[in-house]
């Protein structure tokens, strides 16, 4: 067969072709450097964590102190997580709601702040097995939810310290916010502590029923002067407490956070919680996969939670030297507050001679001990 010339350029073009296309299939070998590249390991998404607040951050007091620690947990751990908050969240049925948006957005670490989130936050575990919770101050816990506190009530007793050695009427007042087991302990506490140095000294209670609710903390802390009290505490959120004393040139300590910046004049000293330790505790075991539900956390003193500054320059300094004695014994182990004998308003022993509570006996504190005056309200 006769091939024509036209053929021939034809199968030479063809063949031009193919030949290109064979170079151009070499070229994936010469990428197979970033080929390599971009089989190493991915950066790790940052850990979600959220935390939702039953105050205003610059409440300056208990939820200013979580959102310090909050804050502590972003610098302890930079891009390795991405923190948010939502605060003023209501002990309530919103607080369900809050936490599955807190879910939705893809959050996987979630701190509920105050004792009224107990249950809303149980429901939302229950369908969120996958998201690790952690629940401030209550008693319940599940698989991927547990539980963590403050010994504030060491704080209290210090507190009380001073108090006895500062009053002159030997009527100290108390502006109490929810009577929970947590908030009449620290009431004890603070008057066990003020008996320790003064055994003259009683305590007068006025309840308010919230956390934060400045009017109504005024309002209290007011009525506890006219009735005589010229060295306040609180278990309330707010400087509000303090402030009214100054107003009245009477004594008063901050709680939670310090607040001898509200009312310098009126200020003893202020019992504060530390949280950042044990946020970035929780922190490091989520990331590490370390984290484990169904347990609880109680620290003070000894793990650096709880601790009382700024003490006022109106202290004597025998005060100050025993306060430092009484911190340094919780931090060793070597002091108890609650070690009996230990006296109820009745007069009866409910703690007896030499013994010491357990923390079963802690949280359940339901009385007020010899020197409290009034009944502990029932119910919330």
């Amino acid at each position: 067969m006769t091939v024509s010339k036209r053929s021939l350029l034809m199968l030479a073009a063809a063949s031009a072709v193919l030949a290109g296309c064979g170079k151009k299939e070499e070229a994936p070998q010469a990428a197979a450097p970033a080929s390599a590249a971009a089989s190493a390991p991915a950066k790790p998404e940052p850990l979600k964590i959220a935390f939702a607040y039953v105050g205003p951050v610059g409440d300056g007091g208990w939820t200013f102190a979580h959102d310090n620690a909050r804050k502590a947990v972003e610098k302890e751990f930079g891009d390795k997580v991405v923190t948010s908050f939502v605060e003023n969240v209501p002990e309530a049925a919103d607080a369900e709601r809050v936490f599955r948006d807190m879910v939705g957005q893809g959050n996987k670490l979630i701190f509920g702040t105050t004792f009224g989130y107990m249950e809303p936050m149980l429901k939302v575990a229950a369908d969120a097995k996958d998201v690790r919770f952690e629940h401030a101050t209550g008693y319940k816990q599940a698989e991927n939810m547990r539980t963590y506190d403050s010994r504030t009530y060491e704080g209290a007793y210090m507190a009380g310290v001073i108090a006895g050695k500062m009053t002159k009427s030997n009527t100290l007042g108390v502006v109490g916010s929810i009577p929970i087991p947590e908030v009449i302990r620290n009431i004890n506490s603070f008057t066990l502590g003020a008996q320790s140095v003064n055994p003259k000294v009683k305590t007068k209670v006025v309840w308010v029923n919230e956390w934060f609710a400045p009017p109504k903390e005024t309002e209290a802390a007011q009525s506890l002067i006219n009735a005589g009290a010229d060295v306040l505490f609180q278990n309330t959120d707010s400087s509000a407490v303090l402030k009214t004393a100054a107003s009245n040139k009477k004594l008063a300590f901050g709680w939670d956070s310090d607040m001898s910046a509200y009312a310098p004049d009126a200020h003893l000293a202020s019992a504060i919680i530390n949280w950042a330790p044990y946020y970035i505790q929780a922190t490091r075991a989520a990331l590490d996969g370390s984290w484990k539900g169904g347990s609880a956390t109680w620290w003070g003193v000894k793990e650096g939670a709880i601790d009382l500054v700024s003490i006022s320059d109106k202290v004597p300094a025998e005060t100050k030297e025993q306060v430092e004695k009484i911190k340094a014994g919780l931090k060793d182990g070597s002091f108890v507050i609650w070690k009996g004998p230990i006296l109820g308003q009745d007069g009866k022993e409910v703690v007896k001679k030499d013994e010491v509570a357990d923390d079963k006996f802690m949280g359940g504190i339901n009385f007020y001990v010899k020197g409290v005056e009034g009944k502990v309200p029932t119910g919330k």
